[in-house]
C-alpha cells in the first residue's frame, strides 16, 4: 500500500507539519500545501430522501451513495440525526475503514401528526422512554427528538398551521435524564422559543435552533452544549419562494447572523450540518456569512466538532491548493482526501 505524506499548513490551528500515512517514512506526496484533519457532517439523514410527494425513509443502497458522496467531499465522522433505524444503527454499530465513521441516532422520536408522514413511525408520549431504551440498546450513541413542528395531514405540513411542541417538557426532561443514564446524548430539533424550555430540560444539542436568544445560548454554552444550525437549509434562497417567504428568510438569516457570533462568545460548540439541501463546505460559508471568522467556521466543521462528539482526527486527512482562510470556496474542491489512513481522492 503506498505510503502518503502531507507537507503544509494544518488547519484551523494554521501551524506547518508533515504527516505520514503509511509505513514508507519517505513515501508519495499528497497534493494540497493546506489541509485539515478530515471534516465533519454534524446533522445528516444517510436515508432521508425529499421526493416531489414529501420525505421519505430510503435503504442501504442510498446510504451507501451518501457515504461515498460523503468521504470524497472530505468528510471523515457525521453524525445521522433521524432516519431508517435499520441502516443507520447497523452503520455506526459496524465499524468499516472504507467509509466515514457514523454516529447514529435511528429514528426520529415524534408524537403522531407532528412529524412528516412517511419518514417516521409515531412515538406516543407514554411510549417515549421505551423508545429511547430500545435506539440505546441497538447502537444508538444519540437521540433525535423532534421537538416541535407544525400540524401535519397525509401530505406533509399543513400550510399556515403553527409550529407547536411535541411532547411536555417534564416527559423531555425524564428522555434526557435516562438516555445520560446510559451514556447518550440528545440531539432536539426545535425552530421556535420551545428551544428555551429545552434547554433547560438538559437537551444537548440544538438542531436549526432560529430562535435562540442570547440567554439560551449562556445557558446551553455553561454546561458545553452545542448547535448545528444547518443554514444551508434554513436561509438559503428557494426556486419557487414568494416574496412574502423570501421577506421571512432575510429578516431569519439577519436575525441568525446577530446571534451566531454570541454563541461563541458564551463557549457553545457550533457545528456544521448538511441536514438534507447542504454540504459541509456550503455550511462552512454561510457560517462565516452569518457572522463567524473563517477560522471559527473550519473549527466548526472539523476539530471542534471532533472534540465535542468525542472523536479522533487520527487516520484522516483532506487537502487544498489554496489557503481555505483566503479563499473558502476551495472547500468545496479537495485535492486529496485521506481517510482511516488510506487515499481515496
Amino acid at each position: 500500500m503506498t505510503t502518503w505524506v502531507f507537507e503544509g499548513t494544518v488547519l484551523p490551528a494554521g501551524g506547518t507539519a508533515r504527516l505520514t500515512f503509511g509505513q514508507d517514512p519517505t513515501g508519495e506526496q499528497l497534493p494540497g500545501r493546506y489541509a485539515v484533519p478530515g471534516l465533519v457532517d454534524s446533522h445528516c439523514h444517510l436515508t432521508f430522501d425529499a421526493t416531489p410527494d414529501g420525505p421519505v425513509l430510503r435503504g442501504e443502497d442510498f446510504a451507501a451513495e451518501r457515504l461515498a458522496e460523503l468521504a470524497g467531499a472530505g468528510v471523515s465522522a457525521l453524525r445521522d440525526v433521524g432516519g431508517n433505524r435499520d441502516v443507520t444503527l447497523r452503520l455506526a454499530r459496524d465499524a468499516d475503514d472504507g467509509r466515514p465513521l457514523v454516529l447514529a441516532a435511528g429514528r426520529f422520536l415524534a408524537p403522531a401528526g407532528q412529524y412528516f408522514p412517511r419518514a417516521y413511525e409515531p412515538v406516543a408520549p407514554e411510549d417515549l422512554l421505551a423508545a429511547v431504551e430500545a435506539e440505546i440498546a441497538d447502537g444508538a450513541t444519540w437521540l433525535k427528538l423532534v421537538g416541535d413542528f407544525p400540524d401535519v395531514g397525509p401530505d406533509g405540513p399543513i400550510r399556515g398551521s403553527k409550529t407547536r411542541p411535541t411532547y411536555d417538557l417534564e416527559l423531555v426532561a425524564a428522555m434526557v435524564e435516562l438516555a445520560h443514564s446510559r451514556n447518550a446524548r440528545v440531539a432536539a430539533h426545535v425552530d421556535t422559543d420551545h428551544v428555551t424550555g429545552l434547554i433547560q430540560a438538559g437537551i444537548d444539542s440544538v438542531e436549526h435552533g432560529t430562535a435562540l436568544t442570547e440567554q439560551d445560548l449562556e445557558a446551553l454554552g455553561a454546561r458545553g452544549g452545542a448547535w448545528t444550525p444547518t443554514l444551508s437549509a434554513s436561509v438559503s434562497p428557494r426556486p419557487d419562494e414568494t416574496p412574502e417567504r423570501r421577506a421571512r428568510r432575510e429578516e431569519r438569516s439577519a436575525y441568525l447572523a446577530s446571534v451566531l457570533p454570541l454563541a461563541e462568545r458564551y463557549g457553545v460548540h457550533v457545528l456544521t450540518g448538511s441536514d438534507v439541501v447542504g454540504t459541509v463546505a456550503a455550511e462552512i460559508d454561510m457560517l462565516v456569512k452569518h457572522g463567524l471568522t473563517v477560522e471559527q467556521a473550519i473549527t466548526a466543521a472539523s476539530t471542534g466538532a471532533q472534540d465535542f462528539l468525542g472523536l479522533s482526527g487520527t487516520g484522516n486527512l483532506v487537502t487544498y491548493d489554496a489557503d481555505p482562510r483566503e479563499h473558502p470556496d476551495v472547500l468545496a474542491r479537495p485535492a486529496a482526501v485521506v481517510l482511516n489512513g488510506r487515499r481515496i481522492a
